[in-house]
């Protein structure tokens, strides 16, 4: 009979491998989240959440909104993605930053590309939505703003003079299928600039429709109808 030495431990297993200790049951480890600003190489780490509200707006936004006029990815889609991000998320931060915008605004519009008109479009609504007063900011800019509308939704109305002036600017024209693809992906310009100004009208408070009037003659209101 062998006799164990006073203070030796228990024998270790076959193999001479330390028994490992278990964790108790239910323990779950955790992934702790760490807070980033936006834009920063920390930004692009696991786990870690951006505060879009802490970015500086008056930077930022403009920034994003002359990205407008991109139409090569990944840049217009950056473009795009920011904008809507900042305006999700902006608040009272967008109403002060709204006289930067006009010019990027007017830029992409006067382009006059199909595609880039639409996203704008889009954009536009999204802006007079995001905030209290956005949509009553963006009053005194309507004659910067509208012009280039006017053209397409009369264009929109004439079909004849519609066809010749969206063949010369390069622009897809809706007919046959391409009215059900237009309206899948709503890219009907006609349809999009009639949602956009009834956006303005109904955010712009009470002298909206008469400056959509006086720069589009053929627009009818959405409120008194």
């Amino acid at each position: 009979m062998v006799e164990e030495k006073e203070g030796s431990g228990p024998s270790n297993p076959a193999g001479g491998r330390s028994p490992q200790l278990q964790e108790p049951l239910g323990h779950v480890k955790k992934n702790k989240q760490q807070v980033s600003e936006g834009f920063t190489i920390k930004a692009m780490m696991k786990n870690t959440v951006v505060e879009i509200e802490t970015l500086d707006y008056h930077s930022y936004l403009p920034i994003f909104f002359h990205g407008l006029c991109e139409t090569t990815f990944p840049h217009e889609f950056f473009a795009r993605q920011g904008i809507h991000d900042m305006l999700e998320h902006g608040g009272n931060k967008i109403l002060p930053v709204i006289p930067q915008l006009i010019i990027p605004i007017k830029n992409a519009l006067n382009l006059r590309n199909r595609q880039i008109i639409c996203i704008t479009l889009k954009v536009l609504q999204h802006l007079v939505a995001s905030a209290d007063m956005v949509g009553r900011a963006l009053v005194p800019y309507y004659r910067q703003i509208l012009p280039i509308l006017s053209i397409f939704k009369n264009m929109n109305d004439d079909i004849s003079q519609g066809l010749l002036f969206l063949f010369l600017m390069d622009c897809s024209v809706n007919s046959g299928d391409g009215i059900e693809y237009s309206q899948q992906k709503r890219e009907n310009i006609g349809d999009l600039i009639q949602e956009t100004l009834e956006a303005f009208e109904r955010c712009g408070g009470e002298n909206a429709f008469i400056n959509i009037k006086y720069m589009i003659p053929t627009y009818q209101s959405c409120i008194l109808n």
